[in-house]
């Protein structure tokens, strides 16, 4: 299977996370999945794809060239995909992923996280896609979610995505 990794490529994250991002990538490998991610060598990327790499696993990096301008892209990659734009990388993960799994990471995780289950939501895809809680990261924004659901901002609530606290929570679902 193809796992995607949303995350955060920020160098300034606390090593709770990336540790928790590394022991991902270690039992992606171990059960013998790839990893579809960013591209990115730092933060929640760089972490999980080292972790894949470091147990023999397969990475492959999606990004515009140019994104190296503002982080440094993995050279361990088996094969690296490069686009022109954010929105054409969105569009092969979703091409070159049979399931999403969602880490801490900011505006471009959300921008990420959102538009594939909206996708999900309009019936564009049935992947799956797990949100993988580490220190309750997300619980704020699962309140927000809750809260548009009680106020009618969104429509009939369908399972769109799971909640996970636990590397093996996740590998319960996949």
């Amino acid at each position: 299977m193809r796992i995607c990794l949303y995350g955060s490529g920020s160098r300034k994250i606390d090593s709770k996370y990336t540790n928790c991002a590394y022991e991902l990538g270690c039992e992606i490998a171990k059960h013998g999945h790839s990893l579809v991610f960013g591209g990115g060598d730092t933060g929640m990327m760089g972490a999980c794809a080292k972790g894949v790499q470091d147990n023999n696993g397969t990475t492959i990096g999606i990004a515009p060239e140019w994104i190296g301008n503002f982080e440094p892209l993995c050279e361990h990659c088996k094969e690296f995909i490069y686009v022109d734009s954010m929105d054409e990388r969105k569009n092969k993960f979703l091409e070159n992923s049979d399931a999403f799994i969602i880490t801490p990471g900011g505006i471009g995780t959300l921008d990420e996280f959102f538009e594939i289950i909206t996708l999900r939501k309009l019936k564009q895809h049935d992947k799956e896609i797990i949100v993988f809680n580490i220190a309750g990261f997300f619980d704020k924004m699962f309140e927000m979610i809750d809260e548009m659901g009680e106020k009618g901002f969104l429509y009939k609530q369908e399972e769109l995505f799971k909640k996970v606290d636990t590397i093996n929570e996740i590998f319960e679902i996949i």
